[in-house]
């Protein structure tokens, strides 16, 4: 990325960060310990890219930056905090850490932390009615941005990837059921984020397909990175132990493919999720934020 584009990246990034632990309802004394939880989950940093995507695809369909939407662009990134601290229970995963600092469960009470995760899943649709009926956007579209994001959390998405990831815990895969694994379990809340900045600018159907285009290609090289930092990274850069996918037995695109090919496919996906959003106004900072995700190194 430039520096212009780096410097962008960084203020978006300071903006969603403060603004997500104030969403977080910490007033009531008798309730203030899941809630503290719940922040000291939203605090441990991560990269923001999915309120990012949203409010780029926001902007380039609108040509507004969406300062008033804030909020909204918020309530993408506190359902994926949600599926972090779920994912990372004993009953799960079962990590002991998460972005270098203990997991939720291991730093706080497992009940709490698990009703941490409870407290995030539901506060972006109070976000999202709560912004209809303030007026900030319409009812029609608090309604098509509650169905997008239920979705997408739902067992056609997120969840679903999540249940197909366990259950395929020891087993060699065919890629079918990978990529359905993948585009359900990353992609479905990447393509959410893009889909609903679309929404928010009241997007046409071509143009929504377009972006879903584009998140499915990039959640799957996003997650095909993932499989291969997990190989080649290290707990320093990663924040958690390497390895975990050989020690759990699962399949990916490195165990089907090997390091260099999974790379390829990576390279290749990336370049294709670039290509679709090449006639979008405005797409310089995108464009280079994608190819980015391609060169990290967490």
């Amino acid at each position: 990325m430039d520096n212009a584009s780096k410097s962008k990246l960084i203020m978006l990034g300071e903006k969603i960060n403060n603004r997500l632990t104030e969403l977080v309802d910490v007033s009531n004394p008798l309730t203030r310990e899941v809630s503290d939880v719940a922040v000291y989950s939203l605090k441990a940093g991560g990269k923001r890219i999915r309120p990012i995507l949203m409010q780029q695809f926001y902007s380039m369909c609108s040509g507004n930056e969406g300062e008033e939407l804030l909020d909204l662009f918020c309530t993408i990134e506190l359902i994926h905090t949600f599926s972090l601290i779920h994912d990372d229970l004993p009953c799960m995963d079962n990590d002991d850490f998460r972005r270098g600092k203990p997991s939720c469960h291991k730093a706080y009470p497992e009940a709490i932390a698990l009703l941490a995760g409870d407290q995030l899943n539901t506060l972006p649709f109070e976000i999202i009615s709560k912004s209809a009926i303030d007026g900030v956007i319409s009812y029609e579209t608090s309604v098509k941005l509650a169905f997008c994001l239920s979705n997408a959390v739902g067992v056609s998405g997120m969840i679903g990837g999540q249940v197909i990831d366990m259950m395929s815990e020891g087993k060699e895969i065919p890629l079918d059921i990978l990529n359905e694994l993948q585009a359900k379990k990353t992609g479905a809340l990447i393509s959410a984020a893009c889909e609903m900045g679309c929404i928010l600018a009241d997007a046409d159907e071509e143009t929504i397909s377009k972006a879903r285009d584009y998140a499915q290609k990039l959640g799957r090289a996003f997650q095909i990175k993932d499989d291969i930092l997990d190989v080649t990274g290290s707990f320093e850069e990663l924040g958690k132990p390497i390895g975990s996918d050989k020690e759990q037995s699962k399949s990916t695109y490195v165990s089907l493919f090997g390091l260099d090919e999974a790379s390829r496919i990576c390279e290749q996906l990336t370049n294709e999720a670039v290509e679709i959003i090449a006639d979008f106004d405005n797409n310089d900072f995108i464009v280079q934020l994608t190819e980015s995700l391609l060169e990290r190194r967490n």
